[in-house]
């Protein structure tokens, strides 16, 4: 399975953004999906994570209320969008792919990452 993310930019504080998450190659497979980020000097963490059906999500505490993962099964593409952001939301954020709706890493497949940069 490929992983393709893209959706990143430069928001200001407030503002919204969504990310995006194609997936190829192996896309018949039930996979759960999820989002992570890792900010410079710091460990990569769970964002939000979906079901295979779409039916379970999990959020990091600090995300509720403000990301909401989504997927749209016929184009194999999975959604965050990102409101209210704020500086700390400075990032890279990985997409991901596996076998079990987790909050660890323990994803099988993971994608290239997208820049998202929240200015005060």
């Amino acid at each position: 399975v490929q992983l393709q993310a893209s959706g990143g930019g430069l928001v200001q504080a407030g503002g919204s953004l969504r990310l995006s998450c194609a997936a190829s190659g192996r896309t018949g497979s039930r996979y759960n999906m999820a989002w992570f980020r890792q900010a410079p000097g710091k460990e990569r963490e769970f964002v939000a994570a979906i079901s295979w059906s779409g039916g379970s999500t999990r959020y990091a505490d600090s995300m509720k209320g403000r990301f909401t993962i989504s997927r749209d099964g016929a184009k194999n593409t999975v959604y965050l969008q990102m409101n209210s952001l704020k500086p700390e939301d400075t990032a890279v954020y990985f997409c991901a792919a596996g076998y079990f709706l987790t909050t660890t890493n323990n994803y099988a497949y993971w994608g290239q990452g997208t820049q998202v940069t929240v200015s005060s």
